[in-house]
């Protein structure tokens, strides 16, 4: 694509609307993450819970591309587009390193604490937002480290610390924590690469829908093998509730994994992710106000780290000459 073609095509959606959209996705993972926590409590298997979640989200994106003209479309192109080298087969495996990441919070999250597990991921992915956009792996193309792109990473990964720092100064980091760490940092690294696998994806297609379908079918059946695997260790999970808000989860990954294929062709993979990152602390900040857990308060750590967070958003998101190091 050439650099006027790019132009044009990030102008398609205004910057505005774009960050609104990223945080308003990014908003709905912290309760993702409450009703996956409360089904994993429920059946007793957090892997069984990503499962359910998962499985959830492949039946009603499995309609929906059967149903719709532009799923259909879709599915029908695909072997068109992966003849054509518009992008390798293996793009659509990208739903496994979302797969990861779930199995890497049911391991480590556990033994780090949320706390550490978030700081990790976090640095993986801003890591791989300003990776993944500087050699122009994702559908915009190449995207210079400005200074502002660099300031605003950050100051996001500076709010993240700011917001998880009360837990981490209990917690402390000691040497015993640093490879488990390693967990979280590379999912968060892959989550890069997958969300700009499936914006490639989204932009041949013209709709998001394809990619994700693919990527909760490849999630899926990852799931499934960890769970079989892990089967002799941890054990079956237990029966499934009745409780229909316990299986939300499937939905609103779809609303996430959804948004970020279609806003890393005009926002970048960094921006993106800042975008999401950002909307996570407001929803944590918003169900703590709202619906807390016992014991947890709405610190004004947890504001001013969300604010700044905020503040990174808009900074990395400005347009700005690249840094020259030298």
């Amino acid at each position: 694509m050439t650099p006027a073609a790019r132009a044009t095509d990030r102008s398609a959606l205004p910057l505005p609307v774009g960050l609104l959209m990223a945080l308003i996705a990014g908003c709905g993972m912290p309760l993702q993450g409450r009703v996956n926590g409360a089904l994993g409590d429920e059946i007793g298997s957090g892997v069984g819970a990503a499962v359910v979640s998962f499985g959830v989200g492949l039946a009603l994106l499995s309609v929906a591309i059967l149903a719709l003209p532009v799923g259909r479309r879709g599915l029908r192109a695909m072997p068109g587009h992966v003849r054509a080298g518009n992008f390798p087969w293996w793009y659509m495996l990208a739903g496994g390193f979302g797969a990861f990441f779930v199995v890497s919070q049911g391991l480590v999250v556990t033994f780090l604490g949320l706390a550490l597990f978030t700081v990790a991921n976090v640095a993986g992915q801003i890591g791989s937002g300003l990776v993944v956009d500087r050699i122009g792996f994702g559908p915009g193309g190449p995207r210079p480290v400005s200074t502002e792109r660099f300031v605003g990473a950050l100051l996001a990964l500076a709010g993240v610390l700011w917001v998880v720092w009360p837990t981490l100064a209990e917690r402390g980091v000691g040497f015993a924590v640093v490879g488990p760490m390693l967990m979280p940092f590379v999912a968060g690294l892959l989550m890069g690469f997958q969300q700009a696998m499936n914006g490639v994806q989204t932009r041949h297609y013209g709709n998001p829908l394809p990619a994700t379908f693919f990527n909760f079918l490849v999630g899926t059946v990852a799931l499934i093998l960890t769970y079989l695997i892990m089967l002799p260790f941890a054990g079956p999970a237990g029966a499934l509730p009745s409780v229909w808000w316990m299986y939300l989860g499937g939905p609103l990954g779809i609303l996430f994994i959804g948004a970020g294929a279609v806003l890393v062709r005009f926002l970048g993979v960094l921006v993106t992710s800042l975008g999401l990152i950002a909307g996570q602390l407001l929803g944590s900040l918003a169900i703590d106000a709202i619906a807390p857990v016992p014991g947890s308060t709405v610190s004004a750590s947890t504001v001013l780290g969300t604010l700044v967070a905020l503040a990174a958003v808009v900074i990395a998101s400005a347009p700005g000459r690249g840094l020259r190091f030298r």
